[in-house]
């Protein structure tokens, strides 16, 4: 964290995996709960950024999929790191493969990227 700080106050900005910037002008502010606030974004970013820019891929990867494909399936919504789609019943099990091997291999990171798959008649069934 120490180090995250410290390259935020001398660049001016942090960055996601992806390259992504996140400028913070507070970072060096006389303002203690400014600064503060500058740098706990500054620490974050990375993180909850890189997070995003996964899901971003993941959507414009999952999209093209369905349609190269010629599938009805529909995606529909995003929820922090879920994707929302509606699926006619005889499409369930090509999504089932088509889900996990297109949203864990959106990026090749040190850790895995693990994808589960719920079906539901909403999105709280299929939790």
């Amino acid at each position: 964290m120490d180090t995250i700080r410290e390259a935020a106050k001398s660049r001016g900005y942090v960055e996601t995996v992806f390259g992504r910037r996140l400028w913070l002008p507070e970072i060096s502010s006389p303002s203690g709960p400014r600064r503060q606030a500058a740098e706990r974004a500054a620490i974050n970013a990375p993180m909850q950024g890189t997070a995003a820019d996964l899901i971003k891929l993941a959507m414009i990867q999952v999209q093209q999929s369905l349609e190269d494909k010629g599938l009805r399936s529909r995606l529909v919504l995003q929820v922090h790191d879920e994707l929302v789609l509606e699926v006619p019943e005889a499409e369930v099990e090509a999504l089932r493969e088509l889900l996990p091997e297109k949203m864990e291999n959106v990026a090749q990171l040190s850790v895995p990227l693990i994808v589960d798959v719920g079906v539901g008649d909403n999105w709280d069934e299929a939790h």
